[in-house]
């Protein structure tokens, strides 16, 4: 009996053995078969974290090679919350280092007990000083930040990064998938107590480099230029576009006020605005040259013929339009020269409105130009349906139509080169390696005939000449075309034309038989003589005349004597030459870094000795912008070798030459330098 009792009782544990192992068999294979993915996801998340590390984004060059923009090796500042035994003894050890409240590295140390970001892409100083702290759970991890050498040069059309490397700008950011890269991923590991103990990084993926149409030393002197102009105009701001009229490449693109890009956020968000896709404005007068083409190309005007503009006064449709001088009778040549509203008007009528819609169109205008930059507004044309019976009256004279000054100067050079209408480029050529990802695409088409071109040439050199360009103009040494335009703004708060500020420009291009560059000089509400000749013809001649000369043109027509040159550009810089043309908010805001603030030489401020002779100054060892500017001066052309760092100029420091005459500077590296100055001590 005790036995049978015995065997039961082993029979019970041995079915009960039986019955536990089948369930832990089940559960085991119900987990490794139905929930062994949810699992591992689950264990992943506790004990792995993915970081991502901004990309390395690819090279900005201008068309020449220089780097405008590029990204550089710096350290991220991150801890591990679980070894930090004192956070607050921590958190006020950083907030002297990095300029942040205590609070909020405390903040963050409490958010997460394996991994947190405490300062992303720090300086070196703060590096070495957090370093020498010796605090127990904080690292460092490189990351790639963007970096603009020459700070608020091209600003607009650059752009500018967020702090993930994000292009939230200009080249920046209509490229940014390309421009970008693919970021690399930091992979932190945790044990069961959540303490960070181990990391691997995937290889970054380089972005693609970008070549632009922009020439740096040309957007140099177009911002320097700008920013003269708007000093001695009062003006609220103002662009300036140059352009290739043969290829469509914009060689310059200066807007007024601008901005760094190392700092952007530091910014207002109207200083970072690029005008010269985005400022759609009533052109005024400049766009007369648009009508005087097709009335031309039509066989409706000649240039000789006789026009009656009436005293200053015409009637369309019950408004009475008034002109800005009172005319008798002019050649139509003429009306184009003096801007005659009146005449124009009348000539437009005889073009009438669907012919003088269509060539508008043709043109360009009323629709976007295909520029790769972000932010392009297409204007204001209205459909000829939409046209009242006053309508062709305002358009010809550059009132009831809106355009953008990128829009007007592809207009322009169309005219310039023959009656080819290009479409403006900014991208030349992307590319990674030895590959060619993409390249500009000019696309171009004949607007008006070659013949008709000429004779608008024609037309609009006397405007320099003998019209409303006169005296302010005229490149030395250059023949130059171009157009004068004024127009009133319209006031926010009536609706109604403003009385006081008006938008002031002026087109042109030269040399007039073989135009090399179209400029457009345009200036918001100008302070005192605010007609497109006086206020923006100045700062035309100043561009023209130092590009021209950069490019090697050869010159069309009789200069000045040099000393009655430099007596003249001395007059028209005026007290504008001493001012500090650097934005507010940067001179404000920021510290330049060593090297670009140490001082220019002092020969660099010599004065022509008695209106004679100029002491050519020691240029190696500047950077080519420094060189631009101590030449600038002076009243010397430098001729640009190269890039970097100046090692070697003829004529040599210390050589007493006249003004305007041209300083040879070859440029190279830092090694370069070493080389040159050995070879020239021997």
């Amino acid at each position: 009996m005790a036995q049978s009792s015995s065997r039961l009782r082993l029979l019970i544990i041995f079915g009960i053995g039986v019955v536990w192992m089948a369930a832990v068999l089940a559960r085991v294979s119900y987990l490794q078969l139905f929930r062994y993915r949810e699992y591992l996801e689950r264990a992943n998340r506790q004990q792995e974290r993915i970081i991502e590390i901004s990309p390395m984004r690819g090279v900005l060059y201008d068309r020449n090679g220089r780097e405008l923009a590029m990204s550089i090796p710096v350290d991220s500042c991150f801890a591990d919350p679980e070894e930090i035994s004192d956070p607050d003894m921590v958190a006020h050890l950083l907030s002297h280092v990095l300029g942040t409240p205590a609070a909020e590295i405390q903040e963050k140390l409490a958010e997460s007990r394996s991994f947190v970001w405490i300062a992303r892409k720090i300086t070196p100083e703060q590096t070495a000083r957090i370093e020498a702290l010796n605090l127990r759970g904080i690292y460092f991890q490189k990351e790639n930040k963007r970096f603009y050498p020459e700070r608020t040069l091209a600003a607009s059309v650059l752009g500018y990064v967020d702090v993930d490397e994000h292009g939230l700008g200009g080249v920046e950011y209509s490229l940014d998938k390309e421009i970008r890269g693919r970021p690399s991923r930091m992979l932190v590991l945790a044990d069961a107590r959540q303490r960070w103990f181990d990391n691997s990084e995937a290889p970054p993926d380089k972005g693609d480099n970008v070549v632009l149409t922009i020439d740096q030393t040309i957007q140099f002197i177009a911002e320097k230029a700008l920013a003269e102009g708007i000093a001695r105009t009062h003006a609220k701001g103002g662009s300036v576009v140059v352009q290739d009229p043969n290829t469509g490449q914009i060689l310059a693109a200066a807007n007024w006020p601008t901005f760094d890009p190392n700092d952007a956020g530091s910014y207002p968000a109207a200083d970072r605005v690029n005008r010269v896709v985005s400022d759609a404005y009533e052109p005024g007068s400049i766009f007369k040259t648009i009508l005087f083409s097709a009335a031309v190309q039509e066989g409706v005007v000649q240039p000789a013929e006789l026009v009656d503009c009436q005293m200053g006064s015409i009637v369309i449709a019950g408004t009475t339009i008034h002109d800005h001088k009172p005319y008798g009778v002019l050649s139509v040549e003429q009306v184009l020269t003096n801007s005659s509203d009146v005449g124009s008007i009348k000539i437009a009528m005889r073009l009438g409105a669907p012919k003088y819609y269509e060539y508008i169109r043709d043109f360009g205008f009323g629709e976007l130009t295909g520029i790769n930059l972000p932010g392009e507004n297409h204007g204001l044309l209205r459909p000829l349906d939409e046209w009242t019976a006053t309508s062709i009256g305002y358009i010809a004279i550059g009132q009831e139509i809106s355009i953008t000054p990128i829009q007007m100067i592809s207009a322009e050079s169309a005219i310039a080169n023959g009656g080819i209408l290009h479409r403006p480029q900014i991208v030349q050529r992307v590319y990674r390696g030895d590959q060619t990802i993409m390249e500009g695409d000019p696309d171009p088409r004949r607007v008006i005939g070659e013949r008709t071109a000429a004779t608008l040439r024609e037309m609009m050199e006397q405007v320099i000449l003998a019209g409303t360009g006169k005296g302010f103009a005229q490149p030395l040494g250059y023949t130059a075309a171009g157009k004068t335009g004024t127009a009133q703004k319209i006031d926010p708060a009536t609706g109604r034309y403003s009385r006081t500020e008006y938008n002031a420009s002026f087109i042109g291009y030269a040399p007039v038989n073989n135009p090399v560059v179209t400029i457009l000089v345009n200036l918001d509400s100008p302070v005192g003589d605010h007609e497109g000749g006086p206020s923006a013809g100045p700062i035309f001649k100043e561009i023209a005349e130092q590009v021209l000369a950069y490019l090697n043109v050869p010159h069309d027509m009789p200069e000045p004597p040099a000393l009655e040159k430099a007596s003249l550009r001395e007059a028209e810089r005026g007290a504008a030459a001493d001012l500090d043309f650097t934005p507010k908010k940067s001179r404000e805001q920021e510290q330049a870094p060593a090297e670009e603030a140490a001082s220019v030489p002092e020969s660099s401020t010599v004065a022509i000795a008695e209106g004679q002779t100029v002491t050519v100054p020691r240029l190696t060892g500047q950077s080519v912008r420094s060189v631009i500017e101590i030449c600038s001066k002076l009243g010397l052309m430098p001729v640009l070798v190269g890039d970097g760092i100046a090692v070697d100029q003829s004529p040599d420091a210390g050589t007493k030459v006249l003004p305007g005459a041209r300083v040879t500077v070859h440029f190279g590296r830092s090694g370069d330098a070493a080389a040159n100055s050995s070879g020239s001590g021997s």
